[in-house]
């Protein structure tokens, strides 16, 4: 995986010689039952919020930061729509390791090798449809599609034959194969075989390109 802010270089949760074992275990569990029945509510993402803030807020880590602050944003108009709630359960169950086959909660652990293009491709924005997948450093999904929509593209509900670009966020984990957005990337693959022009693109590409 691509540590594109040296989030988990720096890692309390990755790094065991000092990571506050108990407090991140809890916080994996928590993220394991939350994620558990696939939905995501307000009243969850509320807690869990609460949750953060009152037992870890004396850790430094980045990546439990990133998590919170994901949560702040979705949370700070007051409400938590379908397109928010998804992506935070996507999160959470990187966070807690967990495929959709299996609810067992495990460390975070580096990915497989993710299908990305060989040589990385050009990306041109304008009139081209993108489609998001998995957890962005950048920032929450409605930020990545708002960027490339301002460069003139357009974001597509799905994996489709329409489809020009898949970004793969640079926040993974192992399981990304089983994944609720592991199927996006499977998609993209078999178009790809099939001469489909879909190109499936890391984060870290992503963004050198588009932000330099």
């Amino acid at each position: 995986m691509s540590d594109l802010h040296n989030e988990f270089q720096n890692s309390r949760f990755f790094n065991a010689d000092r990571m506050d074992r108990r407090s991140a275990d809890v916080l994996a569990g928590l993220a394991a039952g939350i994620a558990a029945d696939g939905v995501i509510t307000i009243d969850e993402a509320n807690f869990l919020r609460q949750w953060i803030e009152t037992q870890l807020a004396h850790l430094d880590d980045p990546v439990i930061n990133l998590l919170y602050q994901r949560i702040n944003l979705m949370l700070q108009d007051g409400e938590l729509d379908a397109e928010e709630s998804a992506e935070l359960l996507d999160t959470l169950r990187g966070f807690a390791g967990l495929s959709v086959a299996g609810p067992t909660a495990k460390a975070y652990s580096t990915p497989n090798p993710l299908p990305l293009n060989r040589p990385e491709p050009n990306i041109v924005c304008e009139g081209r449809a993108f489609v998001f997948t998995g957890t962005m450093a950048f920032g929450p999904r409605k930020e990545c599609e708002r960027l490339v929509r301002e460069l003139g593209a357009n974001i597509a509900p799905g994996v489709s034959r329409k489809v020009d670009y898949l970004v793969v966020g640079s926040i993974g984990n192992e399981q990304w194969l089983h994944s609720s957005y592991g199927t996006k990337i499977l998609r993209a693959v078999e178009l790809r075989e099939e001469g489909m022009p879909i190109a499936i693109i890391g984060e870290e590409h992503w963004q050198r390109v588009l932000l330099g």
